[in-house]
């Protein structure tokens, strides 16, 4: 198993970036979040890695930290949800949110996510909260905000008649610490503008 990776960051190949580690160069899937955050080319990166390896498939997937790719590991042992979905849900949601909309069964939030229906969000959410149960949604949040006002404010919009897309892009700018009418206010004046 390739757990982790140090060596000079020397491409990106799509989703994917490439880091020479002796001589030897290893392409490793990483969300578009994660690979926007690494340093610039030709710089040293250290890599959380996950080794994939099924009868004709053997990917490396790539993370920032340890927590996201035990959280990848997680999703990955969940039925339904292979290393495309999972790398799909990172993508979308930072770990903590994605914490968050399992911990507050925020169906919703899990079905905005290319490759995951209602059905398959509610899977999830059954399989996954009793592992994450021990962990109060709030302090996963980090930034405050309450998983409920969160919901509800995707919730709104949804009735208004916002694409999931939309929603995503504005609810993770939201003041967390606002009430719900506050943080719905400033989706629409958002939204409003971007029109």
């Amino acid at each position: 198993m390739i757990g982790r990776l140090r060596g000079t960051y020397v491409g990106r190949l799509g989703d994917a970036v490439i880091v020479d580690v002796a001589g030897v160069g290893y392409e490793v899937a990483m969300t578009p979040r994660a690979i926007a955050g690494l340093p610039g080319i030709g710089e040293e990166i250290v890599l959380h890695t996950h080794l994939y390896v099924r009868e004709e498939v053997m990917a490396l997937y790539g993370f920032e930290t340890e927590s996201a790719r035990s959280l990848f590991r997680v999703l990955i042992g969940t039925s339904g949800i292979g290393p495309k979905v999972a790398m799909a849900m990172l993508a979308s949601y930072s770990p903590a949110e994605l914490h968050a909309a399992i911990a507050t069964e925020d169906v919703n939030a899990l079905s905005a996510v290319p490759g995951i229906g209602k059905r398959t969000a509610q899977k999830v959410i059954l399989e996954l909260r009793p592992k994450l149960a021990d962990l109060d949604a709030e302090s996963v949040i980090g930034n405050g905000q309450t998983a409920g006002a969160g919901a509800q404010v995707r919730e709104a919009l949804e009735h208004l008649g916002y694409s999931s897309a939309e929603i995503r892009d504005v609810v993770g700018g939201l003041p967390g610490d606002a009430p719900v009418q506050e943080q719905l206010r400033q989706a629409l004046q958002t939204l409003g503008r971007q029109q």
